[in-house]
């Protein structure tokens, strides 16, 4: 449906070092790494980068959208937990703490965080418990 998205920061380093650690427990690396050009990527092993952080293009600051909130799937309900666990000691704020969501549907289960930037991600998964 997408080919990849792409958020802004203001600081390459600090958000490598935050989604080096957020992005783990859901199974995504590093794949592309340009810091001094202030771009990094992420996706699972041996396909192509589907998620980058970069420092705006037009070299004015990168800012966060209201309303907007980037989703990404979790193998299970214990990566979500590691994922809203690693981002909050890892500099990120909560907004959402890691549970059901049934008024989405019965199995949705999630978290949401915001990154040291104040962009909005949320960990998730659609299956039942187990």
């Amino acid at each position: 449906m997408f080919s990849h998205i792409t958020l802004g920061t203001n600081d390459i380093r600090k958000a490598a070092d935050f989604y080096d650690a957020v992005l783990d427990p859901l199974g995504l690396k590093r794949t592309f790494s340009e810091i001094d050009d202030g771009i990094i990527a992420y996706g699972p092993d041996n396909q192509p980068p589907q998620f980058f952080i970069c420092t705006p293009f037009n070299e004015q600051a990168a800012s966060v959208g209201n309303g907007t909130h980037v989703a990404l799937m979790a193998p299970n309900r214990a990566a979500i937990d590691a994922f809203h666990k690693t981002a909050i000691e890892a500099g990120g704020t909560d907004e959402g703490a890691p549970g059901p969501r049934p008024q989405y549907h019965e199995h949705y289960y999630g978290a949401y965080i915001r990154d040291p930037d104040g962009n909005k991600l949320q960990a998730c998964c659609h299956e039942p418990e187990g």
